[in-house]
């Protein structure tokens, strides 16, 4: 198979620029091209929700790389321009403007988009929303001016924004369609650690209430209450941005579907990161997360099979969360539909503790650690196991996690 002599990556987030890094390393010397709508250097996400919004973290601390190392590896930068069609027969994309660029390889690393509420007044120019550098920017300054924040949507990037209003003096209300936060993610039991969390820091919790409008003053809700709001922040969650991708004919579910070696049903194009729908090796099933850590990790992958070096990724989903006092760790997954029994090592109520996940079998599907660090290997390594632990040791703390690992 002949090396690629073009590759062009769709994408400016973290994922377009480590696929980049992934390629040059692997030596690649051919023309490189990255298209990326926004007008700045690809950079992470993760502080936009956390540190960078409550001022702790400066903004060049946030990029992949600085502009000079894309001059030094002789990346092509077209920055503030999307790729705007893809024609697969052709091997070329339409970038902004009508320009078109031809490709021997393409990578779409096109992450995804804030999902906004079907409700009246979710499009109004004063609803907040998280997904950008310049969102994160807009969100902080109208932080520290807000005397009341209304938040839809409890699950992480709710939570983290509850977290940065506090600490910017506003008083906060997070409205929620569940019983609980992150229920869909943890369940009921673990749940209560993080509503004990925020309530303990003033944070009002409407569980089980559905908004109806976002208005002048606020949120109406269904029923008729209204909830009182200098700024309404709306994290109900993200889709992944697949327009590209399905207007080329490419395989959509849940995202761009992928194998193991991100290879979209055309052998030419890949896709990593946020949207895509990857067979896990290890799991036996396609996974779609959006986490920060396959955006990361999965370009190596991707770039080595655009090299024609076969590779398949095989990573454990990844994420984490910084709140007020929290720090937490979540390794695994838990598929769709499961309600696995939780086993808890330490203690909840002082929120220094590990839960593990597990199946009918007692296999640990996922595992998170709070307040409790230098387990991940540890965890992962149970996972991936892919057999049955002690519940007992498990959950006894004077038990080494290396020791409940099946020989």
């Amino acid at each position: 198979m002949p090396e690629p002599v073009t590759i062009v990556i769709a994408g400016g987030g973290l994922a377009a620029a480590k696929a980049a890094e992934a390629l040059r390393e692997e030596g690649f010397d051919g023309r490189l091209v990255l298209v990326g709508s926004e007008t700045h250097l690809p950079y992470e996400r993760p502080p936009l929700s956390k540190d960078y919004l409550q001022g702790g973290a400066e903004r060049d601390k946030i990029f992949v790389h600085d502009r000079s190392w894309y001059a030094e590896h002789d990346v092509e930068l077209r920055l503030g321009v999307e790729v705007t069609a893809i024609d697969p027969g052709g091997h070329q994309v339409t970038l902004t403007g009508g320009e078109r660029l031809g490709y021997d390889k393409l990578l779409l690393a096109t992450g995804s988009r804030p999902r906004r509420p079907g409700i009246p007044g979710a499009d109004r120019s004063d609803v907040l929303y998280l997904r950008t550098v310049d969102d994160s920017e807009r969100l902080r300054a109208t932080l520290a001016r807000a005397g009341r924040v209304a938040i839809l949507g409890a699950g992480w990037i709710g939570l983290e924004v509850a977290a940065a209003a506090r600490a910017a003096g506003a008083e906060v209300t997070v409205i929620e369609t569940a019983s609980a936060p992150l229920l869909r993610v943890l369940g009921p039991y673990v749940a209560q650690v993080f509503t004990a969390l925020h309530r303990e820091r003033g944070v009002n919790f409407l569980f089980d209430a559905r908004p109806a409008e976002i208005t002048d003053s606020g949120v109406l809700l269904e029923g008729g209450a209204h909830v009182e709001a200098d700024v309404v922040v709306a994290g109900v969650g993200a889709d992944p941005d697949t327009a590209l991708a399905r207007a080329a004919g490419l395989t959509v579910e849940d995202g761009v579907k992928v194998g193991a070696d991100l290879r979209t049903s055309d052998p030419d194009i890949f896709a990593a990161g946020d949207i895509a729908n990857a067979y896990h090796p290890l799991l036996g099933h396609h996974v779609r997360v959006e986490h920060w850590a396959n955006a990361l990790n999965q370009p190596a992958t991707a770039a080595r099979a655009m090299l024609g070096r076969e590779d398949a990724y095989d990573k454990l989903p990844y994420f984490f969360t910084d709140q007020y006092d929290l720090g937490m760790e979540y390794v695994g997954h838990i598929p769709p539909g499961h309600t696995p029994d939780v086993v808890v090592r330490g203690d909840l109520d002082a929120r220094e503790f590990i839960a593990f996940w597990l199946d009918e079998e007692d296999k640990v599907l996922a595992a998170m650690n709070v307040n409790v660090w230098d387990v991940t290997d540890h965890t992962q390594a149970l996972i991936r196991s892919r057999k049955p632990v002690d519940r007992a040791g498990l959950a006894d703390p004077a038990v080494p996690l290396d020791t409940l690992l099946p020989s």
